[in-house]
């Protein structure tokens, strides 16, 4: 596969930054709001923004089931912060009617590292990609991974990267720093998923 068509999900959040970032790596980047619009391409980036609204705003956007179910038939996922929580089988300290599109069996602590005011930068190794600088931005940790999980990265002791096959999610912000690359390392698992499959 060459140029991998990829969205964000533009419910809220940091669409055009993500955009920009997956055009810079070669994919053909498009927003997605519609199960039409999700149908068409080979990945999909769920950004950052605040979990509770983003679930809300899938179900009013008719986008929650649509996305489960092309996550569980293998569709390459990549979760930024609230992306990272609905990517998680379970959430603590979410809000009882809190939704997630699930798939990586994990259990994620929403705002784990605090409030607005506690935002903050720092150096972080991702096994795969290099060290980076990261921003965390009332960002959520990792607390408990399954079988097929694999960590890729921690700061302050935490889990904030972590991958299980074709879908990966971080704590941070990759998009608000201009430094692109775990935005390739995701192209490439879409590129290496659509190779294998059509194989």
């Amino acid at each position: 596969m060459t140029d991998p068509v990829i969205g964000v999900l533009a419910l809220q959040g940091d669409v055009r930054e993500h955009l920009r970032m997956l055009g810079e790596c070669g994919a053909q980047a498009r927003s997605v709001r519609r199960p039409e619009e999700l149908a068409e391409v080979d990945g999909l980036v769920i950004p950052g923004g605040e979990s509770t609204t983003m679930s809300r705003l899938a179900e009013e956007f008719g986008m929650l089931e649509p996305v489960r179910d092309q996550i569980k038939r293998g569709l390459p996922a990549y979760g930024s912060c609230a992306g990272m929580i609905m990517l998680a089988q379970t959430v603590e300290d979410g809000r009882p009617d809190q939704q997630t599109f699930g798939g990586i069996d994990m259990t994620v602590r929403r705002n784990a590292f605090g409030r607005q005011v506690d935002s903050f930068e720092t150096d972080t190794d991702i096994d795969g990609v290099g060290r980076l600088r990261t921003v965390f931005i009332r960002a959520p940790w990792v607390e408990r991974t399954g079988t097929g999980v694999d960590v890729l990265g921690r700061a302050a002791g935490k889990i904030v990267a972590v991958r299980q096959g074709n879908l990966l999610a971080t704590a941070f912000h990759p998009e608000l720093t201009g430094d692109s690359r775990m935005h390739r390392f995701f192209v490439t698992l879409v590129v290496a998923g659509a190779t294998s499959t059509e194989e």
